[in-house]
């Protein structure tokens, strides 16, 4: 009965030590390693906490950051389009054939895609879909 038991608290040390290292692993894979809590987007956006995920388009192009001076007028036109709405980011659009786009968040939590063209016009409004 004694070796029962020795043998059960044995397998359950194990477990928790396999749990727990796995546990550490995970948390190390999703820690930000440069020191800051908060990163700033490169188009000026608010603090994330990470920058954000670049699109790759169906013709195999990723999504850049914008100069600040092109950004800041993106973001004029967008949200002149849509007031009201909460400012996300700015970046090149490669799904669409506008050159540029400003990802903004309604007040109802529904998230837009605004085209912009080169001359800072606001091409279209999308509503973005997630699975």
């Amino acid at each position: 009965m004694a070796h029962l038991v020795r043998r059960t608290a044995t397998t359950a040390a194990a477990l928790g030590a396999l749990a727990l290292g796995g546990s550490a692993l995970a948390g190390a894979a999703t820690t930000n390693t440069t020191g800051s809590s908060t990163t700033a987007t490169p188009s000026g956006g608010p603090p994330t906490g990470k920058p954000p995920g670049r699109h790759v388009g169906a013709n195999g192009q990723r999504e850049q950051a914008l100069d600040a001076a092109t950004a800041a007028k993106v973001k004029a036109a967008a949200l002149a389009k849509v007031p009201g709405a909460t400012f996300e980011r700015t970046e090149t659009d490669v799904d669409h054939g506008s050159p540029y786009e400003a990802h903004l968040r309604k007040s109802d939590g529904t998230e837009l895609e605004v085209l912009v063209n080169k001359s800072f016009e606001v091409t279209a409004v999308n509503t973005l879909q997630h699975p």
